[in-house]
This record gives structure tokens, C-alpha cells and sequence, in this order.
């Protein structure tokens, strides 16, 4: 069976004969356990794989995402960074008026011109499931534009002008997803980080009200072209994952630990947690035996004959051999 198949079955609740994994490496993690860090990817290699779009053309950006400096996105944002490995803030917002400093953001349409041929030979080449090379983020490119502060003052008395650019950004997502519906890619993803540690940073009816209806426009595009549609958000959005069942998002990458199993139990089987296995205590200051016993947990409480995938974040502060100990769990679970 090859990756491509056992990720399907997984989604399909097809009862996989173990559970596909993938692990996100931080530049942090890599920089300070290098050897650790390959040694884990020889041991666990990757069932899924990103493609690049080999676009026609690049999309200005300056600086370096995870270096410490400045970072200019291919938006026009500028990062500040002040530790090595992760990325910045932005302190300066382009947007101080919807009105009159549109015309300070670049829609970065050279996002648009992949090389659906080249994509295409790059999916043919591999037997991993494979993810297109692109991530709307709605929410947080807003956020980035505006600072978090004043667009949450703008959604809750929206000027015109920030409808229209709502609009428009849509637009331009919804035909950057199409372009990579049209290749042999397996799968579509997309992201913005909606909770905080205890609750969602707006109120529900006001994410049923902006975001649902471009995340619902995502998974159509999809589903429409064959496609599994992967979500991730940090923090604790327990409230809107009803939402996301609904509208028909595939897998969600999402905190788990932080709102906890027993409240995501009567949801399994109906979406597949993609991960994660905490990275905010276990991973950084847990023991092995400590992340066996949450595998173990994840895995009685989530996995109904698919539905799980062996992922989790090592970034600052994670301890090598705990996650090790993840995907070592994830392996013996199902036998």
C-alpha cells in the first residue's frame, strides 16, 4: 500500500493498516537538533508530501521569514523578527484607512502562474499523498494588513471599502485554489488561527457571518475537482467545528489538547484530526511515558476506523525523544 492510499483510506475511515504520519519541523528545532531532527525523518518518513507550484513568476518578498530582521511578505507586510526560527510581527500596518491605502497592498497574483505540467509531473513522481502549494488565510492576512486590534474594530462596524477588499481577496483566493484544483495534486489546504487558549477571538455569529461563507466557497472548489480539503487553526475553536463538519472540511489540524478530548469525542468520525499532540506542555516538558499515555488517548477516544493522523509540531522547546515517542505510539496502536 502506498502513502497516497493508506492517507485516503485514513480520511475515509477505511481502517488503515496504521495511521499516516507527518511532522512539522521548525527552523528552531532543526537549528538546535539537527541530528535528532534527521534521524526522525529517517525512522518516520512522511506520508504526505507539498508540491511546488513553479510559477511563472515570484512575487516580491524581501528578507527572510524565520531569520531575525525585518521580513517583507509578498503582500507588502513587513515582519519584524526578533528570534531565530519563528517568524515575526508585523508593527507598522500597511492599511491605516481602508479607503485610501488600498493601493499600498500587492495582490500577489504571480501566485497564479504555476506550472500546472511541471506540478503535475512532481504528483506523478511520488507514491506520498500530496498537498498543493498554497494556504489562504483570510483572517491573518487581514490582521497582517491592518494590525488584529483595528480589524476586529472593522468587523464589528465594517467600513465599505474592506467589504470590497474582502471581496476581492476572496476572488483572488478562490481562482488560486482552482488553479491548483485543475493539477494531480491530492488535496487543498488553508489556515487562520481562530482561538485563543480558552475561546475563539470573535464571537461565533460573527465568524458565521465573514469567514464561514469563504471557507464553504474553499471546500466546494475542491470537492468539485475530486480533492480532500485540509484546515488548520491554533487555540481553542470548539465552537465552530460543527461548522466545519458541516460545510465539509476533510481533515483539521487543530489544538486538541486545548479544548480537550472528551468535548472532540462525539466528534470522530465525522472529521479527521489531523494531529496534534500538545506542543504547548507535553512535548516541551512532558515525559516519553507521558506522550505514550496521550496517544493512547487520542487514539481510544478519536480513531473510529480512520480518522486520525500522526502529526505534531516540533518547535522551540520540544524534547527530541518526545516526539520520538509520538510517532513511535501512533505505530504500535494499531497492529
Amino acid at each position: 500500500m502506498t502513502s497516497r492510499e493508506l492517507v485516503f483510506q485514513t480520511l475515509n475511515w477505511e481502517s488503515p493498516r496504521r495511521v499516516p504520519r507527518e511532522l512539522w519541523t521548525l527552523p528552531a528545532a532543526t537549528a538546535k537538533y539537527p541530528t535528532e531532527c534527521a534521524a526522525l525523518t529517517r525512522e518516520f518518513p512522511a506520508d504526505f508530501a507539498g508540491i511546488d507550484g513553479h510559477a511563472r513568476e515570484l512575487a516580491p518578498t524581501k528578507g527572510d521569514w524565520y531569520l531575525v530582521g525585518e521580513y517583507q511578505d509578498a503582500w507588502g507586510c513587513t515582519f519584524i523578527n526578533i528570534q531565530h526560527g519563528v517568524h515575526g510581527e508585523v508593527k507598522d500596518p500597511l492599511v491605516k484607512d481602508w479607503t485610501t491605502d488600498r493601493a499600498r497592498i500587492h495582490m500577489p497574483r504571480e501566485w497564479l502562474t504555476i506550472d500546472r505540467d511541471a506540478v503535475n509531473r512532481d504528483c506523478a513522481a511520488t507514491n506520498l499523498f500530496t498537498a498543493a502549494g498554497a494556504n489562504p488565510r483570510p483572517f491573518e492576512q487581514l490582521q497582517f494588513l491592518r494590525s488584529t486590534e483595528e480589524l476586529y474594530m472593522d468587523l464589528l462596524d465594517p467600513p465599505p471599502a474592506l467589504r470590497a477588499f474582502v471581496r476581492e481577496m476572496h476572488d483572488f483566493y478562490c481562482a488560486q485554489l482552482t488553479g491548483w484544483a485543475q493539477t494531480d495534486v491530492d488535496s487543498l489546504r488553508f489556515m487562520d488561527d481562530w482561538g485563543s487558549q480558552r475561546a475563539l477571538l470573535i464571537a461565533p455569529a460573527l465568524w458565521r457571518e465573514w469567514f464561514k461563507p469563504l471557507y464553504r466557497d474553499y471546500v466546494q472548489i475542491a470537492h468539485s475537482h475530486g480533492k480532500k480539503i485540509f484546515m488548520h487553526s491554533d487555540g481553542f475553536i470548539l465552537d465552530i467545528i460543527p461548522d466545519l463538519i458541516e460545510i465539509g472540511v476533510d481533515a483539521l489540524n487543530s489544538q486538541i489538547f486545548c479544548m480537550g478530548l472528551d468535548r472532540l469525542e462525539s466528534f470522530a468520525g465525522q472529521i479527521t484530526f489531523w494531529g496534534e499532540i500538545d506542543r504547548q506542555h507535553l512535548l516541551s516538558a512532558g515525559t516519553p511515558a507521558e506522550v505514550e499515555q496521550a496517544v493512547r488517548a487520542v487514539h481510544r477516544q478519536l480513531w473510529r476506523n480512520g480518522g486520525c493522523i500522526a502529526q505534531c509540531e516540533f518547535g522551540p522547546g520540544g524534547q527530541p525523544a518526545n516526539v520520538r515517542q509520538v510517532f513511535q505510539t501512533w505505530n504500535e496502536v494499531i497492529q
